[in-house]
């Protein structure tokens, strides 16, 4: 395992670990509006984001690229960079609401809370994992 894996899992993982973080928030807020007339619920979009930036990376050496030899030439799309990926919170117009207008279903919030707090703690592990692995390779030097 090289370096800049390693660097790049520990980045991926911190990621999702801050992402995790502001689902919950967004999650306990919707709990918190659950009887808030018209509030709509929201969620957080990221991991499709992500998704999308790594198939452009993966199929990049595939794509007829141009180049450009002055400012005023139309670049190629370059691949998206992973890293540059943010999570975007959501606000829910679609749902059928109650007749308060409010579409959270509290219930449903929590079980996303429970969702989120084991996701969390997956994440954690994995991390001390990567690290572990680390320790492991400086104590055979």
């Amino acid at each position: 395992m090289g370096m800049n894996s390693f660097s790049n899992s520990i980045d991926l993982l911190q990621r999702a670990m801050d992402v995790s973080s502001l689902r919950y928030q967004v999650t306990a807020n919707n709990i918190a509006n659950s009887d808030v007339p018209n509030y709509k619920k929201q969620s957080v979009n990221f991991e499709s984001e992500l998704k999308r930036a790594f198939e452009s990376r993966d199929n990049s050496h595939n794509e007829f690229r141009m180049i450009t030899t002055d400012p005023r030439h139309i670049a190629s799309k370059s691949p998206k960079d992973w890293r540059d990926v943010e999570p975007r919170r959501v606000s829910d117009f679609v749902t059928t609401s109650k007749p308060n207008g409010n579409n959270v279903d509290a219930e449903e919030e929590a079980m996303k809370i429970v969702q989120i707090q084991m996701q969390y703690r997956l994440l954690t592990q994995l991390t001390s994992f990567e690290f572990g692995q680390i320790n492991t390779a400086m104590k055979s030097i």
